[in-house]
Protein backbone atom coordinates (compact mmCIF):
# COMPACT_ATOMS: atom_id res chain seq x y z
CA UNK A 1 0.00 0.00 0.00
CA UNK A 2 2.80 2.41 0.91
CA UNK A 3 4.63 1.57 -2.33
CA UNK A 4 1.47 2.17 -4.36
CA UNK A 5 0.94 5.52 -2.63
CA UNK A 6 4.53 6.58 -3.32
CA UNK A 7 4.18 5.60 -6.97
CA UNK A 8 1.01 7.68 -7.27
CA UNK A 9 2.68 10.64 -5.58
CA UNK A 10 5.71 10.32 -7.84
CA UNK A 11 3.50 10.10 -10.94
CA UNK A 12 1.55 13.13 -9.80
CA UNK A 13 4.73 15.10 -9.17
CA UNK A 14 6.14 14.20 -12.61
CA UNK A 15 2.87 15.15 -14.30
CA UNK A 16 2.80 18.49 -12.53
CA UNK A 17 6.44 19.10 -13.42
CA UNK A 18 5.72 18.25 -17.07
CA UNK A 19 2.74 20.63 -17.15
CA UNK A 20 4.80 23.43 -15.61
CA UNK A 21 7.63 22.72 -18.05
CA UNK A 22 5.27 22.80 -21.05
CA UNK A 23 3.68 26.01 -19.84
CA UNK A 24 7.12 27.48 -19.35
CA UNK A 25 8.14 26.47 -22.85
CA UNK A 26 4.99 28.05 -24.28
CA UNK A 27 5.75 31.29 -22.47
CA UNK A 28 9.36 30.97 -23.55
CA UNK A 29 8.62 30.69 -27.27
CA UNK A 30 6.20 33.58 -27.18
CA UNK A 31 8.50 35.88 -25.24
CA UNK A 32 11.39 35.05 -27.56
CA UNK A 33 9.70 34.93 -30.97
CA UNK A 34 7.48 37.94 -30.28
CA UNK A 35 10.44 40.10 -29.33
CA UNK A 36 10.58 43.11 -31.71
CA UNK A 37 14.36 43.06 -31.76
CA UNK A 38 14.23 39.60 -33.32
CA UNK A 39 12.32 41.11 -36.23
CA UNK A 40 15.00 43.81 -36.50
CA UNK A 41 17.62 41.05 -36.54
CA UNK A 42 15.71 39.40 -39.38
CA UNK A 43 15.72 42.62 -41.41
CA UNK A 44 19.44 42.94 -40.68
CA UNK A 45 19.99 39.47 -42.16
CA UNK A 46 18.43 40.72 -45.40
CA UNK A 47 20.47 43.91 -45.14
CA UNK A 48 23.67 41.90 -44.90
CA UNK A 49 22.83 39.95 -48.06
CA UNK A 50 22.10 43.20 -49.90
CA UNK A 51 25.46 44.56 -48.74
CA UNK A 52 27.48 41.48 -49.66
CA UNK A 53 25.96 41.30 -53.12
CA UNK A 54 26.57 44.99 -53.74
CA UNK A 55 23.03 45.95 -54.74
CA UNK A 56 22.80 49.60 -55.81
CA UNK A 57 20.49 51.72 -53.66
CA UNK A 58 17.39 51.71 -55.84
CA UNK A 59 17.48 47.94 -56.28
CA UNK A 60 18.01 47.60 -52.53
CA UNK A 61 14.74 49.46 -51.96
CA UNK A 62 12.98 46.83 -54.04
CA UNK A 63 14.44 44.11 -51.80
CA UNK A 64 13.18 45.87 -48.70
CA UNK A 65 9.77 47.03 -49.89
CA UNK A 66 8.29 43.69 -50.94
CA UNK A 67 9.74 41.78 -47.99
CA UNK A 68 8.54 44.27 -45.35
CA UNK A 69 5.11 44.59 -46.96
CA UNK A 70 4.80 40.78 -46.75
CA UNK A 71 5.62 40.94 -43.05
CA UNK A 72 3.20 43.83 -42.50
CA UNK A 73 0.33 42.04 -44.25
CA UNK A 74 0.71 39.15 -41.84
CA UNK A 75 0.61 41.25 -38.69
CA UNK A 76 -2.36 43.15 -40.14
CA UNK A 77 -4.19 39.85 -40.66
CA UNK A 78 -3.38 38.87 -37.08
CA UNK A 79 -4.58 42.17 -35.57
CA UNK A 80 -7.28 43.58 -37.89
CA UNK A 81 -8.65 45.78 -35.11
CA UNK A 82 -5.55 47.96 -35.18
CA UNK A 83 -4.02 47.34 -38.61
CA UNK A 84 -5.42 47.47 -42.13
CA UNK A 85 -4.14 45.68 -45.21
CA UNK A 86 -2.31 47.87 -47.70
CA UNK A 87 -4.33 46.28 -50.53
CA UNK A 88 -6.45 49.08 -51.91
CA UNK A 89 -4.36 51.72 -50.19
CA UNK A 90 -1.66 50.81 -52.69
CA UNK A 91 -3.98 50.91 -55.71
CA UNK A 92 -2.45 48.08 -57.73
CA UNK A 93 -1.84 45.78 -54.77
CA UNK A 94 -4.08 42.68 -54.80
CA UNK A 95 -6.10 41.44 -51.85
CA UNK A 96 -4.09 39.25 -49.52
CA UNK A 97 -5.18 35.74 -48.45
CA UNK A 98 -7.12 35.62 -45.18
CA UNK A 99 -6.11 33.13 -42.49
CA UNK A 100 -8.53 30.20 -42.34
CA UNK A 101 -7.75 29.33 -38.71
CA UNK A 102 -5.91 31.88 -36.59
CA UNK A 103 -5.52 29.40 -33.73
CA UNK A 104 -2.77 27.52 -35.60
CA UNK A 105 -0.82 30.61 -36.70
CA UNK A 106 1.87 32.43 -34.77
CA UNK A 107 1.70 35.78 -36.58
CA UNK A 108 5.06 37.24 -35.46
CA UNK A 109 6.88 34.09 -36.60
CA UNK A 110 4.87 34.08 -39.84
CA UNK A 111 5.89 37.72 -40.46
CA UNK A 112 9.58 36.89 -40.08
CA UNK A 113 9.29 33.80 -42.26
CA UNK A 114 7.54 35.82 -44.97
CA UNK A 115 10.13 38.58 -44.87
CA UNK A 116 12.89 36.00 -45.15
CA UNK A 117 11.31 34.10 -48.04
CA UNK A 118 10.42 37.20 -50.05
CA UNK A 119 13.85 38.68 -49.34
CA UNK A 120 15.40 35.42 -50.45
CA UNK A 121 13.43 35.46 -53.71
CA UNK A 122 14.34 39.01 -54.73
CA UNK A 123 18.03 38.89 -53.76
CA UNK A 124 20.95 37.23 -55.46
CA UNK A 125 22.10 34.54 -55.18
CA UNK A 126 18.67 33.07 -54.42
CA UNK A 127 18.88 30.86 -51.36
CA UNK A 128 21.07 33.24 -49.37
CA UNK A 129 18.50 33.57 -46.58
CA UNK A 130 17.13 30.03 -46.37
CA UNK A 131 19.59 28.96 -43.67
CA UNK A 132 18.19 31.74 -41.51
CA UNK A 133 14.65 30.67 -42.40
CA UNK A 134 15.45 27.17 -41.12
CA UNK A 135 17.05 28.70 -38.05
CA UNK A 136 13.78 30.48 -37.19
CA UNK A 137 11.82 27.23 -37.58
CA UNK A 138 14.32 25.36 -35.40
CA UNK A 139 14.13 28.12 -32.80
CA UNK A 140 10.34 27.85 -32.64
CA UNK A 141 10.52 24.06 -32.30
CA UNK A 142 13.24 24.09 -29.64
CA UNK A 143 11.32 26.68 -27.61
CA UNK A 144 8.25 24.46 -27.51
CA UNK A 145 5.94 25.76 -30.21
CA UNK A 146 3.54 22.90 -31.06
CA UNK A 147 4.18 21.23 -34.41
CA UNK A 148 0.66 22.00 -35.63
CA UNK A 149 1.23 25.68 -34.92
CA UNK A 150 4.57 25.68 -36.73
CA UNK A 151 3.00 24.01 -39.76
CA UNK A 152 0.03 26.38 -39.75
CA UNK A 153 2.36 29.36 -39.44
CA UNK A 154 4.50 28.21 -42.36
CA UNK A 155 1.45 27.48 -44.51
CA UNK A 156 -0.11 30.91 -44.00
CA UNK A 157 3.23 32.65 -44.48
CA UNK A 158 3.68 30.81 -47.77
CA UNK A 159 0.31 32.03 -49.11
CA UNK A 160 1.30 35.65 -48.44
CA UNK A 161 4.73 35.10 -49.99
CA UNK A 162 3.25 33.63 -53.16
CA UNK A 163 0.78 36.52 -53.55
CA UNK A 164 3.43 39.18 -52.93
CA UNK A 165 5.88 37.61 -55.37
CA UNK A 166 3.27 37.38 -58.14
CA UNK A 167 2.40 41.03 -57.57
CA UNK A 168 6.07 42.07 -57.57
CA UNK A 169 6.69 40.59 -61.02
CA UNK A 170 4.47 43.21 -62.65
CA UNK A 171 6.48 46.23 -61.47
CA UNK A 172 8.52 46.50 -64.71
CA UNK A 173 11.79 45.56 -63.03
CA UNK A 174 12.50 42.63 -65.34
CA UNK A 175 11.83 44.74 -68.43
CA UNK A 176 14.28 47.44 -67.38
CA UNK A 177 17.10 44.88 -67.14
CA UNK A 178 17.43 44.99 -70.92
CA UNK A 179 16.82 48.73 -71.37
CA UNK A 180 19.29 50.95 -73.21
CA UNK A 181 22.28 52.43 -71.40
CA UNK A 182 22.86 56.09 -70.65
CA UNK A 183 24.16 58.00 -73.65
CA UNK A 184 27.35 59.93 -72.85
CA UNK A 185 27.75 63.11 -74.92
CA UNK A 186 29.81 66.32 -74.78
CA UNK A 187 26.80 68.55 -74.32
CA UNK A 188 27.73 71.38 -71.88
CA UNK A 189 26.37 70.78 -68.40
CA UNK A 190 25.45 67.15 -69.08
CA UNK A 191 26.50 64.37 -66.73
CA UNK A 192 29.50 62.26 -67.69
CA UNK A 193 31.11 59.42 -65.68
CA UNK A 194 33.64 60.46 -63.04
CA UNK A 195 36.95 59.11 -61.71
CA UNK A 196 38.33 56.77 -60.59
CA UNK A 197 35.90 54.16 -61.99
CA UNK A 198 34.27 56.11 -64.82
CA UNK A 199 31.43 53.65 -64.32
CA UNK A 200 28.37 53.38 -66.51
CA UNK A 201 25.54 55.63 -65.28
CA UNK A 202 23.42 53.67 -62.83
CA UNK A 203 19.83 52.64 -63.63
CA UNK A 204 18.82 55.36 -66.11
CA UNK A 205 15.39 53.71 -66.54
CA UNK A 206 14.47 53.38 -62.86
CA UNK A 207 11.69 55.94 -63.29
CA UNK A 208 9.88 53.29 -65.31
CA UNK A 209 9.44 51.11 -62.22
CA UNK A 210 5.89 51.01 -60.86
CA UNK A 211 5.45 53.30 -57.86
CA UNK A 212 3.72 52.29 -54.63
CA UNK A 213 1.88 55.42 -53.49
CA UNK A 214 2.92 58.16 -55.90
CA UNK A 215 0.58 58.68 -58.83
CA UNK A 216 3.57 58.79 -61.15
CA UNK A 217 7.36 59.04 -61.08
CA UNK A 218 7.17 62.73 -62.02
CA UNK A 219 4.53 63.64 -59.43
CA UNK A 220 7.09 65.25 -57.09
CA UNK A 221 9.81 66.25 -59.52
CA UNK A 222 12.29 68.75 -58.08
CA UNK A 223 12.37 72.27 -59.50
CA UNK A 224 14.84 73.02 -62.27
CA UNK A 225 18.48 73.17 -61.15
CA UNK A 226 20.54 76.35 -61.66
CA UNK A 227 21.35 77.16 -65.28
CA UNK A 228 24.75 75.76 -66.24
CA UNK A 229 26.99 78.83 -66.42
CA UNK A 230 30.39 78.01 -64.90
CA UNK A 231 32.19 81.19 -65.98
CA UNK A 232 29.70 83.80 -64.78
CA UNK A 233 31.06 84.71 -61.35
CA UNK A 234 27.82 86.47 -60.44
CA UNK A 235 25.65 83.52 -61.39
CA UNK A 236 24.07 80.93 -59.09
CA UNK A 237 25.89 78.00 -60.70
CA UNK A 238 29.35 79.51 -60.29
CA UNK A 239 28.70 80.41 -56.65
CA UNK A 240 27.41 76.91 -55.87
CA UNK A 241 30.36 75.32 -57.69
CA UNK A 242 32.92 77.35 -55.75
CA UNK A 243 31.15 76.66 -52.47
CA UNK A 244 31.52 72.93 -53.10
CA UNK A 245 35.23 73.33 -53.78
CA UNK A 246 35.99 75.69 -50.90
CA UNK A 247 34.07 73.66 -48.34
CA UNK A 248 35.64 70.46 -49.65
CA UNK A 249 39.11 71.96 -49.30
CA UNK A 250 38.63 73.05 -45.70
CA UNK A 251 36.67 70.29 -43.99
CA UNK A 252 37.03 70.07 -40.22
CA UNK A 253 37.53 66.70 -38.52
CA UNK A 254 33.89 66.80 -37.43
CA UNK A 255 32.69 67.46 -40.97
CA UNK A 256 34.83 64.60 -42.26
CA UNK A 257 33.38 62.30 -39.60
CA UNK A 258 29.82 63.29 -40.58
CA UNK A 259 30.63 62.82 -44.26
CA UNK A 260 32.07 59.35 -43.63
CA UNK A 261 29.06 58.36 -41.52
CA UNK A 262 26.69 59.21 -44.36
CA UNK A 263 28.99 57.98 -47.14
CA UNK A 264 26.69 55.22 -48.36
CA UNK A 265 28.34 54.52 -51.68
CA UNK A 266 27.79 50.73 -51.85
CA UNK A 267 30.83 50.18 -54.08
CA UNK A 268 33.72 52.55 -53.50
CA UNK A 269 36.75 52.05 -55.73
CA UNK A 270 40.07 52.58 -53.94
CA UNK A 271 43.14 53.35 -56.04
CA UNK A 272 46.71 53.22 -54.79
CA UNK A 273 49.27 53.42 -57.57
CA UNK A 274 48.51 50.51 -59.90
CA UNK A 275 46.44 48.72 -57.27
CA UNK A 276 42.64 49.01 -57.32
CA UNK A 277 40.24 47.42 -54.83
CA UNK A 278 36.63 47.97 -53.87
CA UNK A 279 35.08 48.66 -50.48
CA UNK A 280 31.48 47.58 -49.92
CA UNK A 281 29.16 49.67 -47.75
CA UNK A 282 25.48 49.98 -46.99
CA UNK A 283 23.62 52.16 -49.46
CA UNK A 284 21.25 54.87 -48.11
CA UNK A 285 18.26 52.46 -47.94
CA UNK A 286 20.27 49.91 -45.95
CA UNK A 287 21.53 52.65 -43.65
CA UNK A 288 17.98 53.84 -42.99
CA UNK A 289 16.61 50.34 -42.43
CA UNK A 290 19.19 49.94 -39.68
CA UNK A 291 18.12 53.29 -38.22
CA UNK A 292 14.50 52.09 -38.10
CA UNK A 293 15.60 49.25 -35.83
CA UNK A 294 17.47 51.64 -33.54
CA UNK A 295 14.51 54.03 -33.38
CA UNK A 296 12.05 51.22 -32.64
CA UNK A 297 14.23 49.90 -29.83
CA UNK A 298 14.70 53.34 -28.27
CA UNK A 299 10.95 53.99 -28.47
CA UNK A 300 10.13 50.66 -26.83
CA UNK A 301 7.97 49.77 -29.83
CA UNK A 302 6.14 46.45 -29.72
CA UNK A 303 6.45 43.82 -32.45
CA UNK A 304 3.64 45.05 -34.69
CA UNK A 305 4.65 48.69 -34.40
CA UNK A 306 8.21 47.75 -35.33
CA UNK A 307 7.07 45.82 -38.42
CA UNK A 308 4.87 48.78 -39.42
CA UNK A 309 7.79 51.18 -39.06
CA UNK A 310 9.96 49.09 -41.36
CA UNK A 311 7.21 48.74 -43.98
CA UNK A 312 6.37 52.46 -44.01
CA UNK A 313 10.03 53.39 -44.33
CA UNK A 314 10.66 50.86 -47.09
CA UNK A 315 7.67 52.12 -49.09
CA UNK A 316 8.82 55.72 -48.74
CA UNK A 317 12.37 54.82 -49.82
CA UNK A 318 11.12 52.85 -52.80
CA UNK A 319 9.01 55.71 -54.16
CA UNK A 320 11.64 58.30 -53.23
CA UNK A 321 14.24 56.65 -55.45
CA UNK A 322 11.82 56.31 -58.36
CA UNK A 323 10.90 59.99 -58.05
CA UNK A 324 14.51 61.09 -57.62
CA UNK A 325 15.76 59.01 -60.55
CA UNK A 326 13.03 60.46 -62.76
CA UNK A 327 14.49 63.89 -61.99
CA UNK A 328 18.10 62.81 -62.37
CA UNK A 329 17.64 61.42 -65.86
CA UNK A 330 15.34 64.25 -66.92
CA UNK A 331 17.94 66.91 -66.06
CA UNK A 332 21.10 64.77 -66.60
CA UNK A 333 22.89 67.40 -64.52
CA UNK A 334 26.66 67.59 -64.41
CA UNK A 335 28.61 66.60 -61.29
CA UNK A 336 30.51 69.33 -59.37
CA UNK A 337 33.70 67.26 -59.66
CA UNK A 338 33.47 67.30 -63.45
CA UNK A 339 32.97 71.04 -63.89
CA UNK A 340 35.55 71.96 -61.23
CA UNK A 341 38.06 69.80 -63.11
CA UNK A 342 37.10 71.55 -66.35
CA UNK A 343 37.30 75.19 -65.28
CA UNK A 344 39.00 75.48 -61.87
CA UNK A 345 41.40 72.65 -60.96
CA UNK A 346 41.97 69.58 -63.15
CA UNK A 347 43.32 67.57 -60.19
CA UNK A 348 40.61 68.37 -57.64
CA UNK A 349 38.78 65.46 -56.01
CA UNK A 350 35.93 65.53 -53.47
CA UNK A 351 36.41 64.04 -50.00
CA UNK A 352 33.69 61.45 -50.74
CA UNK A 353 33.91 59.55 -54.01
CA UNK A 354 31.36 60.68 -56.59
CA UNK A 355 28.71 58.00 -57.30
CA UNK A 356 27.88 57.03 -60.91
CA UNK A 357 24.72 58.99 -61.76
CA UNK A 358 23.70 62.61 -62.44
CA UNK A 359 23.91 65.04 -59.55
CA UNK A 360 20.45 66.61 -59.37
CA UNK A 361 18.30 66.08 -57.43
CA UNK A 362 20.23 64.55 -54.55
CA UNK A 363 19.59 60.85 -54.11
CA UNK A 364 20.75 60.84 -50.51
CA UNK A 365 18.79 63.99 -49.70
CA UNK A 366 15.59 62.69 -51.27
CA UNK A 367 15.81 59.25 -49.68
CA UNK A 368 16.83 60.48 -46.23
CA UNK A 369 14.11 63.13 -46.01
CA UNK A 370 11.51 60.60 -47.08
CA UNK A 371 12.70 57.90 -44.67
CA UNK A 372 13.00 60.28 -41.72
CA UNK A 373 9.44 61.48 -42.25
CA UNK A 374 8.05 57.95 -42.63
CA UNK A 375 9.68 56.62 -39.48
CA UNK A 376 8.97 59.70 -37.34
CA UNK A 377 5.87 58.17 -35.76
CA UNK A 378 7.80 55.22 -34.36
CA UNK A 379 8.99 57.45 -31.51
CA UNK A 380 5.54 58.79 -30.68
CA UNK A 381 4.41 56.57 -27.84
CA UNK A 382 4.55 53.47 -30.07
CA UNK A 383 0.83 53.85 -30.62
CA UNK A 384 -1.12 51.30 -32.61
CA UNK A 385 -2.85 52.77 -35.61
CA UNK A 386 -4.60 51.81 -38.76
CA UNK A 387 -2.18 52.42 -41.61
Amino acid sequence: MRTLLLNKLTLGFLSATLLISCAGKKENYQSTLHEPQLFSKTVKKLNDVVLENNFPPMIATRNYVYSTIAAYEIIAAGDPTHYQSLAGQIKHMPAMPKPADTSVIDFPLAAMLALTRVGNAVTFPEGSLMDYYDELIHMADSLGMPEARINGTKAYSDTIVATIMTWSKADNYAQTRSATRYNVTNEPGRYVPTPPMYAQALEPHWAEIRTMVLDSASMCRAQNPPVFDPTNKNGRFYKDMMEVKLVGDSLSDEQKHIAEFWDDNPFKMNVSGHVMFATKKFSPPGHWMNIVGIAAKKAGADFNTTVTGYAKTAISLFDAFISCWEGKYSYNYIRPETVINQVVDAEWRPFIQTPPFPSFPSGHGTASASAAEAMSKIGRASCRERV
